[in-house]
């Protein structure tokens, strides 16, 4: 079916056949010029799902961010939370987990990242898992589920950790002593202070 809007009218006429009047129709057919044909007319209007290799990577990062729902565990069950008497009828709590080191779509340094990092977020099986009953919603649940593991995973990730120079090291430690030297200077004035309020309170 095309993704276009059309609005067809079929108009009565009259064909004469053998010196007989025939009733017949004829259509005219309207397309909207807001649809989708005309925004696009360059385009196929074809819905494509798109495959990893797809997907840009940002710039900075090895994980685009695309999980195949085909290598995911997903289970459902009633949430506990407030909600009313629906709440207890529908399924709409949602358990999503997969086998780290059988993800294909991780490589393995960062599986070994994820273990490290996420270590209360992995079974002992080795599944890392999240839950969600944010919403009454199951597929807004999954949704939700989903992007708890794209966040997971790119802390995991996380920025390559640079080594300093002996230069930075001196300066960190330059900073750290003043920073000593004026925490030590406002200390001792505020003891002085409290000193002089006390021998004042003496003299009276």
């Amino acid at each position: 079916m095309n993704a276009s809007f059309r609005c067809v009218r079929f108009l009565p006429t009259q064909l004469w056949h053998s010196g007989k009047a025939v009733n017949a129709s004829r259509s005219l057919s309207f397309e909207s010029s807001i649809s989708l044909r005309n925004l696009y007319p360059s385009s196929s209007l074809k819905i494509k799902t798109p495959s990893p290799s797809d997907i840009p990577v940002p710039k900075g990062q090895r994980f685009s961010g695309y999980i195949p729902i085909d290598e995911l565990t997903i289970t459902a069950s009633r949430s506990s939370g407030p909600g009313g008497q629906n709440v207890h009828k529908v399924s709409s709590k949602v358990d999503v987990r997969f086998r780290v080191d059988d993800a294909k779509w991780l490589d393995e340094e960062m599986k070994a990242k994820i273990k490290d990092v996420c270590k209360t977020r992995i079974t002992s099986d080795g599944y890392l898992f999240v839950t969600s009953d944010k919403t009454r919603s199951q597929q807004l649940n999954i949704a939700n589920c989903l992007e708890k593991i794209r966040e997971m995973i790119w802390k995991a990730e996380g920025p390559e950790k640079m080594e300093l120079t002996e230069e930075d090291k001196a300066l960190q430690l330059r900073r750290l002593e003043a920073a000593n030297r004026e925490r030590l200077l406002k200390k001792k004035m505020r003891s002085m202070d409290k000193q002089s309020r006390r021998q004042k309170n003496d003299d009276f």
